[in-house]
């Protein structure tokens, strides 16, 4: 077994203490056992298999990606073990744990402003493309509109879910940046079953509510937020909105109160777009009435928050309510 075999087969637990309806079986997927700590592990390494197939990543190659910390990460595990060069762009909201962690593992990071407009050329995903362009025998994971990253989702973490919960699964709850979660694992459980409900929390700020709600993009929707690698200023293409029953707005006091209570209540300490999941997932529960089983997940490891939401200083600091 090498590292790349310890990618996906990851836990799930049953939330008891935090979960006040004992109708409702409420599970959590512990995505940050993956081996760079975070689910993107599973895009990353089967759009690299991808693409060392098809000739389009050679031997001594660069592999370049926006990223808000999670993607670079495991860019940087996977190229570490392939032995290629990596190459990360990156909103300056990203914790300096994440960043840290990259430049441990070898990579290169580039930090852009998070304020910068998608059309801008300080946009980190635009710094990344031209950072490929301009990079020989570069390749860029393109995780926003790679069509990989949900069927990735699709072969592993829905079956996976499918499978812990003995089919018994009823709604799953999962928050979107670049979509591929919440699409590949929608569409893989509603092919098994179409009436499983698909609940997506989005972030206050980010564009995927509006365009949900209207068909429309809104750029007065539009903000700033605190959470990382969650909602989006623009549309990924793999995001699809069809698999998708239902959206709920959070703000960022949702997702760090919810993350802090996850850790208090059942000992899980995961970042803030868990915290988000788990807050929506409470919404939802507190609204059924029949026994069902929800499933949300916790993409990624609170410990790389320690100097942000879970640090009451800066939680003061910046107006959140302990």
């Amino acid at each position: 077994m090498n590292m790349r075999d310890t990618i996906g087969n990851t836990p799930l637990v049953i939330l008891e203490n935090i979960n006040p309806n004992r109708r409702i079986e409420l599970y959590a997927k512990l995505e940050f056992f993956n081996p760079s700590g975070s689910v993107k592990d599973r895009i990353v390494n089967y759009i690299i298999e991808d693409a060392e197939k098809r000739g389009l990543l050679k031997p001594g190659g660069t592999i370049v990606e926006n990223t808000s910390g999670n993607t670079g990460a495991a860019v940087a595990t996977i190229a570490a073990v392939k032995g290629y060069k990596a190459i990360l762009t990156m909103p300056d909201k990203v914790s300096k744990e994440k960043q840290d962690a990259l430049k441990a593992l070898g990579a290169e990071i580039v930090v852009t402003p998070t304020s910068a407009a998608p059309d801008s050329p300080e946009n980190y995903i635009n710094t990344a493309k031209r950072i490929a362009d301009e990079t020989p025998n570069s390749f860029r994971i393109n995780q926003y509109d790679n069509p990989l990253n949900p069927e990735a989702h699709y072969k592993s973490t829905g079956p996976e879910i499918w499978e812990q919960t003995q089919g018994r699964v009823t709604h799953y709850v999962a928050a979107g940046s670049t979509g591929g979660t919440i699409s590949g694992v929608s569409k893989f459980l509603k092919e098994k079953n179409p009436d499983i409900f698909t609940l997506m929390p989005d972030p206050v700020g980010s564009i995927y509510y509006d365009y949900f709600k209207t068909g429309k993009i809104n750029p007065d929707a539009i903000g700033t937020y605190n959470v990382e690698g969650v909602g989006e200023d623009h549309i990924a293409r793999a995001m699809d909105f069809s698999l998708v029953d239902e959206m709920i707005q959070f703000t960022d006091q949702d997702a760090f109160a919810t993350a802090r209570r996850l850790a208090r209540e059942e000992g899980i300490l995961g970042g803030g777009t868990g915290g988000a999941n788990i807050w929506a997932a409470l919404r939802l529960a507190a609204k059924l009435t029949g026994p069902a089983v929800i499933v949300t997940i916790i993409p990624d490891n609170g410990i790389k928050y320690l100097s942000k939401f879970y640090n009451d200083e800066w939680m003061l600091k910046n107006g959140f309510e302990i």
